[in-house]
């Protein structure tokens, strides 16, 4: 899955590496594990940009730097990943970024315009606008202990990683 083009019902949208969009208008991430068949179960979000930060961090995980040129936002992987990390931690580090991102953008958007459950079209904002707010990068060189309460909130199609 290189882009997302299954699934988008609006040609401007902006489309991310990995990710894609469920009928019900979540988004969604996974990644094929290098050497194997498997694929890795990355999550749901709100936000096309948080599925795509959670691709790019897994993607950085199991290829290393030679991936960079391959990622949707390189100036976001957390620093805190390491090449040898089990499937199981690249899903939690990958999870830990993108919720962090998802409630980052969720937060800017005008009431009227966060996301729902259902077909409507996610708005776009500006990478610059994402990422020169240091909410994100703090919760994302920090790990998973600020978002816990974010975390709670992990959708029916989330559950597949522990099955």
């Amino acid at each position: 899955m290189s882009h997302s083009e299954e699934g988008c019902s609006n040609g401007d949208e902006k489309k991310y590496n990995g990710v894609r969009r469920r009928k019900w208008g979540k988004w969604v991430s996974e990644i094929r594990v290098p050497g194997t068949r498997d694929r890795l179960w990355l999550g749901s979000y709100s936000t096309p940009e948080a599925a795509a930060v959670a691709h790019d961090t897994a993607l950085f995980c199991l290829r290393g730097p030679s991936s960079a040129g391959h990622l949707n936002f390189p100036i976001l992987l957390p620093r805190i990943l390491q090449a040898d990390m089990s499937p199981r931690s690249i899903q939690k580090a990958a999870s830990a970024a993108a919720l962090a991102v998802d409630a980052q953008l969720t937060k800017k958007l005008p009431e009227n315009e966060k996301p729902v459950e259902n077909d409507e079209i996610t708005p776009y904002l500006d990478q610059t606008q994402i990422w020169d707010d240091k909410y994100v990068h703090s919760e994302m060189n920090e790990g998973s202990s600020s978002v816990e309460g974010e975390a709670l909130s992990i959708s029916v199609e989330d559950m597949e990683i522990y099955l």
